[in-house]
């Protein structure tokens, strides 16, 4: 038996045994809870109040062990092992994504800001709020200020900017908040890549005061730093979103925001499970791990930019240097995949 790690929306050490024939770890029964949060139990898998019917229970259990893959794959949550490296990364519940692409329901969420203190998005609650993805790995960082504006203008009429940044730590965050006030996260385990299906950033998201996704993921920037290279302006969108905050104008209707964005594939959930394996890996100075599922993540999302790029920095790769600009090139050339609405265009544009 060894120390390994398991992470889904966190990581955490726990006793296991690797199994190379079945590509597993086992681990004592008694120890389920703290490795994945449910416990089994006659009625199945339960965690609470809540029970999984598990109709082959047999299909659990390796002689007096529970196989940890078999467990995750009995509550519908796909995983990616990493036996030589004691490396376990399950997939988030589905039904979190599918709160918010069908029913328009924000998933809730806990994450730290960058002194380690902990968040949730019931925080706001009673608040409208826009809920903007940055990274320190995009251009997107310099957007910080124009979002600051925009939460101080608005402040006062019930409405916060919420930034998340996915990152891989809290310093990779920190020399771009000089000045910002309003709430900073950071997500390391890219908790909302994966619940809200984000794909880029910057990606904003409206939330309105009980919680409901008024306007999902869409194209935002807070400035125009970058706006001959990406060609979107900054003002068309933030102007909706003073218009929404004061008078709660939403420029979609709900049937459009159910539709808007794309449901993850089946590789790009995959795609996240190797990228916490890879990141994991990074945190422990494990390096050719770490490029190894970088590698195979990048390979099952190819246009996830929250995949190939954000592993960039992890293997040495610098995210805004010529190779970044030839990916970005052949993502145009795809049709600028995306999953969410599209940058909003000025009238003048349009025209």
């Amino acid at each position: 038996m060894t120390q390994i790690t398991i992470v889904d929306s966190r990581s955490r050490r726990v006793e296991a045994t690797p199994d190379p024939g079945r590509e597993t770890f086992l681990i004592d029964p008694e120890r389920l809870p703290e490795a994945l949060g449910w416990e089994l139990k006659p009625s199945g898998l339960c965690q609470e109040s809540t029970c999984v019917p598990v109709p082959d229970m047999a299909a659990l259990r390796v002689g007096g062990q529970l196989d940890l893959v078999a467990v995750a794959r009995a509550l519908g949550r796909p995983s990616v092992v990493d036996l030589d490296a004691g490396l376990l990364a399950v997939a988030l519940p589905a039904e979190l994504r599918r709160r918010a692409l069908e029913d328009l329901r924000a998933p809730e969420f806990e994450l730290p800001d960058l002194d380690g203190n902990p968040h949730r998005l019931d925080e706001w609650a009673g608040l409208k709020k826009a809920l903007v993805t940055f990274s320190s790995w995009c251009g997107c960082r310099y957007d910080l200020p124009g979002w600051q504006a925009l939460h101080d203008e608005l402040q006062s009429e019930g409405f916060t900017v919420v930034a998340v940044a996915i990152d891989h730590s809290a310093d990779d965050v920190r020399p771009w908040i000089d000045g910002i006030s309003m709430p900073v996260l950071y997500d390391p385990q890219h908790v909302l890549t994966e619940s809200y299906a984000i794909s880029n950033v910057p990606t904003v998201v409206w939330i309105d005061e009980v919680d409901t996704i008024v306007r999902p993921n869409g194209v935002a920037h807070g400035s125009d730093t970058f706006a001959d290279f990406t060609g979107v302006e900054s003002a068309p969108h933030l102007d909706e979103i003073r218009r929404w905050a004061r008078d709660g104008d939403i420029p979609v209707t709900e049937d459009e925001a159910r539709t808007a964005v794309g449901d993850l594939t089946e590789d790009e959930v995959l795609a996240r499970l190797h990228f916490r394996v890879a990141a994991e890996a990074h945190r422990q100075g494990l390096g050719e791990v770490t490029k190894r599922h970088v590698t195979r993540a990048s390979e099952l999302a190819p246009d996830d930019f929250t995949i190939w790029r954000a592993g960039m920095p992890l293997v040495g790769e610098d995210p805004f240097g010529d190779a970044m600009l030839a990916k970005y090139d052949e993502w145009k050339q795809k049709g600028m995949p995306y999953h969410g609405l599209p940058a909003v265009k000025s009238t003048e544009a349009i025209t």
